[in-house]
């Protein structure tokens, strides 16, 4: 693990509240340092609005990693992929967690709270985090998501 890796950026839906406060008391408890954006209370948000401020800030701040939480993970997964520069993936089983990062270099992954347990997002993150991006024939695949990324930046 790397520096950069070591802190996280982290964001969830008044649906992922609970399920973001076990995570990010159980990350901070392995070492990570936490930057929570939010929701702080039960009170309904538009998921929207809090993946596009948490993908601007990952990006702006040259983080490495983070994650959203929202009902199913799908949706915060939809608008995070439409931030350029970002690539999120919802993980919701073990090999997606590992391929996540692994094969697609994802900075983001989301989780649902309405359909994964607390054990199971505890496996998950850990699974994802322990990986890192292992180029080879992943590569040009990666490069290209990047290519379609500048060409939506520049239209």
């Amino acid at each position: 693990m790397n520096e950069k890796t070591k802190i996280i950026i982290m964001g969830s839906d008044h649906n992922g509240l609970n399920l973001k406060n076990s995570l990010k008391k159980y990350l901070i408890d392995k070492g990570y340092s936490i930057q929570d954006i939010g929701v702080l209370d039960e009170k309904q948000v538009l998921y929207p609005e809090v993946a596009v401020q948490l993908c601007r800030e990952l990006l702006e701040k040259d983080l490495d990693r983070g994650i959203l939480i929202c009902g199913t993970g799908a949706g915060m997964a939809i608008v995070a992929n439409k931030v350029p520069g970002v690539r999120a993936v919802c993980i919701h089983d073990a090999y997606t967690a590992e391929r996540a990062k692994a094969s697609n270099d994802a900075q983001i992954a989301t989780l649902g709270a309405q359909v994964v347990s607390l054990a199971l997002a505890k496996k998950l993150v850990d699974i994802w985090l322990e990986n890192e991006f292992q180029g080879g024939r992943s590569l040009p695949k990666v490069e290209l998501i990047k290519k379609l990324d500048e060409n939506k930046k520049n239209n």
